[in-house]
């Protein structure tokens, strides 16, 4: 099985770790241990590991992306005696990634901007909404990887768009009329074929922010981390700049700073006993180290 990596890189030079992985066809967690303990075998990976809560996990916090989407999308895999070419490889794939996180964050604004432009509350919108977007975008890490939308199972491209909406004391009817006009452009944006790009958002009056972060359960926990790492999209930059002191009195960049270092350690434990593991790994094993369960599906 080691001949076969090394035979493939040798033929094919540096590639990522998904691309190897569909040429020579092994389990996932022994092409990654390969790859990760054989002496003529250079791993260069590129990307931002960031803070994602998972309830499945003690205390929920874990890195993200997993060590296998990780391996998959964001690592280049080749010989040592060919570490140039590994080098000019990941430079293109770090461009590819930066480039589609953009391309995402323009869209996710153009089609913000349409829905309060064409309103005929066009103004009222512009000072009392702001649009946040998050996620993978963000940190410049969006991907293209076919993955199933939740409700329907249909594929969409990649990285989802992440977008929060937060409105200061607007009308229930206004309230409603930008959420559903958000909710008809996300049906449209799935359903195009075109596009393929699927809209995760929420809308919620600024009073209910200030309310979650308290940070006081799971649900709270993870809006208040998406607050903390959002960026500004559209609308009203005087409630962005509000939002962000918020966050900052609550103490919110403190706590995730913690959560970050625990879950940092702990990616570093797991990667340490994986390495050392037996194949095949367990299932409750991978789940719990290797991929979550939605990353299980996207893969496999």
């Amino acid at each position: 099985m080691v001949d076969k990596v090394i035979k493939t890189l040798e033929e094919y030079g540096p590639m990522t770790g998904k691309e190897l992985q569909q040429k020579v066809q092994l389990d996932d967690f022994y092409l990654w241990k390969i790859c990760n303990t054989h002496e003529e075998i250079i791993t260069k990976t590129i990307g931002k590991r960031y803070l994602r809560f998972d309830i499945q996990v003690e205390g929920y916090a874990r890195l993200s992306p997993s060590i296998v989407r990780e391996f998959y999308s964001y690592t280049i895999v080749g010989l040592k005696k060919d570490i140039e070419k590994i080098s000019e490889k990941i430079k293109t794939l770090n461009k590819t990634i930066i480039d589609i996180s953009r391309d995402k964050f323009r869209l996710a604004y153009e089609v913000m901007k349409q829905i309060v432009e064409t309103n005929e509350n066009a103004e009222v919108l512009k000072k009392y909404v702001c649009f946040l977007i998050a996620g993978d975008v963000v940190f410049e890490m969006a991907h293209l990887e076919p993955r199933p939308e939740s409700s329907t199972g249909k594929l969409v491209k990649g990285s989802d768009l992440d977008i929060v909406v937060v409105t200061k004391g607007l009308p229930d009817s206004l309230v409603n009329n930008i959420d559903l006009l958000i909710y008809n452009k996300k049906n449209f944006l799935l359903k195009n074929p075109s596009y393929n790009e699927e809209i995760d958002y929420v809308v919620k009056d600024i009073s209910k922010v200030k309310e979650q972060l308290e940070f006081k359960d799971f649900k709270s926990m993870i809006a208040s981390k998406v607050l903390y790492e959002s960026q500004f999209l559209y609308g009203s930059y005087e409630m962005y700049e509000d939002i962000k002191e918020m966050v900052k009195e609550a103490g919110i960049p403190q706590k995730i700073a913690e959560l970050e270092e625990k879950a940092e350690i702990d990616r570093s434990n797991a990667r340490m006993y994986l390495l050392k593991a037996k194949v095949p790994l367990a299932e409750e094993e991978s789940l719990k180290l290797f991929y979550t369960k939605e990353e299980k599906e996207e893969f496999f």
